[in-house]
């Protein structure tokens, strides 16, 4: 099914957006963003680069703008803009950050539906998803990172001895297409609340978002040279990895590619800050209450088509329940409304490209070649799909620990049911797994789940579907990368510690 896909991008036949009235009309939506240009030193400058991409609609495979890849050059300009930043920029007053957070909070705000609308086409997301959380949880993580900065301990004395925490430098900020603006702003917002100035390169599959964020830093008056904007793959983020000019690496997406980011940053001993991939477990004590528990596993795996680090993929029940819990998880997943990104009720839009599609389809073929009971969904796009990246909401079933699905990262909406014996032998299926970005835990009785969750090697653990905790630590254990995101854990990686004894 997905060569079908493939042959109709390339003969050119494309479908477009309904017209009905449950659909949002795209008619007189803003220009097509320009991607060509960078943002350097305060200013929108041409490319030493001539290499040029397509941004595709994953909705129609349609391309909808085209997107300039840095090279060597381009990345040195736009560092040497930050550098020469840095000195009066680090030295600017927790007021005068405070004021520039405020602005910019003002501005995105204002241009919260540009930032949708543009989300919605170039990463395929549902209007509504868009709408809230893609653009929201930026605007959430402005207003804690100027909560935070309010109060941050930048100074304090332990003895005789101050402890000072300073800007860190200039910082290479690489982000991922599947979350793109929360991924721009947890590194942003840190790096600018604590003095750094900063080189970002975003994700050459949704690059337009960034351009928009960009001018909402320049309207809001970011100082020139302090933020700075190249696009590109990853001959850019090598070259701002191992840019001399470069103290702090912050990067998000593979491991695969965290690792090769981390290997160009060795040689000059660079702080490199990785939040990686995720095979997150989902643990249904035998107390818990299992519809509940199942309704939020599969909720939390298929939102954003399942693209997402910390998705609980591997769901963990007790043996004798997986039966039961597999109906419910495929009641969950035929409720799924898959279709058109900009029709009202959409809840699930495509995957990224075709290179995610065929990923995601060799994970479900090879659950169905290895013996997994394929109980919702399946191979090959929705019925009726002949154009885009769209995939079925899949449930699997009787999953052992050593299926290819159960061990590597899908990153589509696929969930998987795995039987326990005991509390103690989840445990060790939960931490059998290289990652460890996530995990949840469903229990009703506090003590043992306090235990499970304490136990459970991950950076975030997910106690019985809590609140969002923009202020608690983000990251992973193991190949999940190192460094923390999310409030003060996040400015303290932009700081570098100093020690002065014997301060009088």
């Amino acid at each position: 099914m997905a060569s079908n896909v493939g042959s109709a991008a390339g003969s050119k036949v494309f479908w477009f957006f309904s017209s009905e009235k449950n659909s949002l009309s795209l008619v007189g939506m803003r220009k097509l963003i320009d991607a060509t240009r960078f943002y350097i030193g305060g200013e929108w400058v041409s490319p030493i680069s001539a290499v040029r991409a397509d941004v595709i609609d994953p909705a129609n495979e349609r391309p909808i703008a085209q997107v300039a890849l840095a090279d060597a050059a381009d990345v040195d300009r736009a560092v040497k803009a930050a550098g020469e930043a840095f000195p009066a920029y680090s030295q600017s007053s927790r007021e005068a950050r405070l004021a520039l957070l405020c602005r910019i909070i003002e501005v995105y705000r204002r241009r919260a539906e540009e930032l949708a609308e543009i989300t919605m086409r170039e990463l395929g997301a549902p209007i509504g998803f868009a709408r809230d959380p893609q653009v929201s949880i930026g605007l959430a993580h402005l207003e804690v990172a100027l909560e935070t900065l309010r109060d941050y301990q930048f100074e304090s004395f332990r003895g005789s001895t101050r402890i000072v925490r300073e800007p860190a430098g200039v910082a290479a900020l690489i982000t991922p297409w599947n979350w793109p603006l929360n991924q721009i702003v947890v590194k942003v917002a840190p790096a600018l609340a604590t003095g750094c100035t900063m080189v970002l390169k975003p994700s050459e599959m949704t690059p337009l978002n960034a351009v928009l964020f960009a001018e909402i830093l320049h309207e809001a008056g970011v100082p020139a040279g302090v933020f700075n904007l190249v696009q590109g793959d990853g001959v850019a983020g090598r070259a701002m990895a191992s840019h001399p000019g470069v103290e702090v690496v912050s990067f998000t997406g593979s491991t695969r590619a965290g690792v090769d980011v981390a290997q160009a940053a060795a040689p000059g001993v660079k702080r490199v800050l990785q939040e990686l991939g995720g095979k997150s477990p989902f643990m249904v004590l035998p107390d818990a209450d299992l519809e509940a528990a199942v309704a939020t596993c599969t909720g939390v795996c298929f939102a954003n088509t399942g693209q997402s680090c910390d998705a609980p993929t591997r769901l963990l029940v007790p043996r004798a329940r997986v039966a039961e819990a597999a109906e419910m998880a495929r009641a969950q997943a035929e409720a799924c409304v898959v279709g058109d990104p900009a029709a009202v009720g959409t809840t699930m839009g495509p995957l990224i490209s075709m290179r995610q599609f065929d990923h995601v389809q060799r994970l479900i073929l090879s659950a169905i070649a290895e013996g997994a009971r394929l109980v919702a969904g399946g191979p090959g796009p929705p019925e009726g799909f002949f154009q885009g990246y769209f995939v079925r909401p899949t449930v699997f079933a009787d999953v052992t620990l050593d299926m290819t699905i159960a061990r590597e990262e899908i990153f589509g909406p696929v969930v998987t049911v795995i039987g326990y014996d005991s509390v103690d032998h989840a445990l060790r299926m939960a931490n059998d797994t290289p990652y460890g970005l996530a995990a949840y835990v469903h229990g009703r009785e506090p003590v043992e789940t306090a235990r499970v969750a304490r136990a459970i090697r991950a950076g975030a653990i997910y106690v019985n579907d809590p609140a969002m905790d923009l202020r608690a630590p983000f990251g992973g254990y193991k190949h999940s990368g190192n460094g923390r995101e999310y409030g003060a854990f996040g400015f303290d990686d932009f700081t570098e510690i100093k020690g002065i004894l014997g301060y009088p």
